[in-house]
């Protein structure tokens, strides 16, 4: 066993995270669902999420034989959408093709929707025992700054050298301590900013603390313009109902239900009654709201509509009708959210008026 495994192990054990909601199982899915759930999110992010959904899915069945607007709509407000997508979909792979057990074999897993090898390495090891190495954003930094690896570790270069790098520490024991040891000490530890040099267990033997480099490591991304998007939400109401569009199972949002969208800015009352068949007029702005993506930046502008009369020509499956706080308990992303609890709260405050 390598002297950084050894120490690794020796420090999880004593001062690693030891009460996740996840931890002290080898239940293959119940690792599998907080895996795929931080890959893009923080565990304290995770956790009231994680919980929630276990408790509605809390086996690979009954995910499977959910519907994916239920599933969606447990995900809503965690983001990266396409996660729950795939959650899904290998939730019903397994039940079809592997009669139902979660697979074992380290290939086979990584042939299932939104597993990679890091991924499955995590599940290999907590639920099997197996002998895999992880390489998640926190692990990249732990190894970047302790053999002081630079160059950005998301270019294939400097990826396929951390791989190297992260199998030639591997022990042949204790790989659950091992595997959370690299997760614990790249998450309150060896941190992006501040990192608590002091209390780590590599100090003596990190490349980068020595050399003084350590808040340089790793090499930040290279810096590109985030392009800065614009577009219209619509808020059609009749009544006390609001309608919400479901939208494309594939891209942004996929499969959520949202506001009709537009890049139109004038005569929307000639574009509802052309798409929708309604009779709508246009009230005045709500509001405008900003919400991030990992590529660009959209700029929403939230415009309500009075619609005079519903039309069957607005119907299921690919639009809603419904109350305000249905809407808000729908599978919906976070800026419908947002838009939800400004006309919530407007409709609270005509009440109490």
């Amino acid at each position: 066993m390598s002297d950084f495994a050894k120490r690794l192990i020796a420090w999880q054990k004593q001062h690693g995270r030891h009460d996740l909601p996840w931890q002290n199982t080898t239940d293959a899915y119940a690792i599998y669902v907080s895996e795929i759930m931080l890959q893009q999110s923080q565990v304290s992010t995770v956790i009231g999420y994680y919980q929630k959904f276990m408790q509605r899915f809390p086996t690979l069945a009954s995910l499977a034989q959910a519907s994916q607007d239920e599933v969606l709509q447990y995900w809503s407000g965690l983001g990266y959408y396409s996660r729950a997508r795939n959650l899904h979909k290998t939730a019903q792979r397994i039940a079809t093709d592997y009669a139902g057990v979660f697979p074992d074999d380290f290939t086979v897993m990584q042939s299932l929707p939104g597993i990679g090898r890091s991924t499955a390495a995590a599940i290999a090891s907590f639920a099997f025992g197996q002998v895999q190495t992880i390489l998640d954003g926190n692990v990249k930094r732990v190894l970047a700054r302790h053999f002081r690896v630079s160059g950005w570790t998301g270019s294939k270069k400097v990826e396929q050298q951390l791989w190297q790098l992260a199998e030639s520490l591997l022990p042949q024991q204790g790989m659950v301590a091992y595997t959370q040891g690299l997760m614990d000490l790249g998450a309150t530890v060896c941190t992006r900013s501040h990192p608590k040099c002091a209390a780590c267990p590599m100090q003596s033997s990190c490349a980068a603390l020595q050399a003084n480099c350590v808040n340089t490591l790793p090499t930040p991304k290279p810096k590109k313009t985030i392009p800065q998007k614009q577009t219209t939400m619509l808020v059609l109401r009749h009544g006390e109902q609001i309608m919400l569009e479901k939208r494309p199972s594939s891209g942004i949002w996929g499969g959520l239900w949202s506001f009709p969208e537009t890049d139109a800015t004038d005569d929307l009352a000639a574009l509802v009654q052309t798409r929708f068949g309604l009779s709508a007029n246009s009230q005045a702005p709500l509001a405008t709201i900003s919400h991030a993506f990992s590529h660009y930046k959209l700029s929403i502008q939230v415009q309500p509509m009075h619609v005079a009369q519903r039309s069957s020509h607005v119907s299921e499956p690919q639009y809603s009708w419904l109350s305000l706080e249905e809407a808000n308990a729908a599978g919906i992303p976070t800026p419908v959210r947002k838009i939800l609890q400004l006309l919530l709260a407007e409709t609270q405050t005509k009440k109490s008026t």
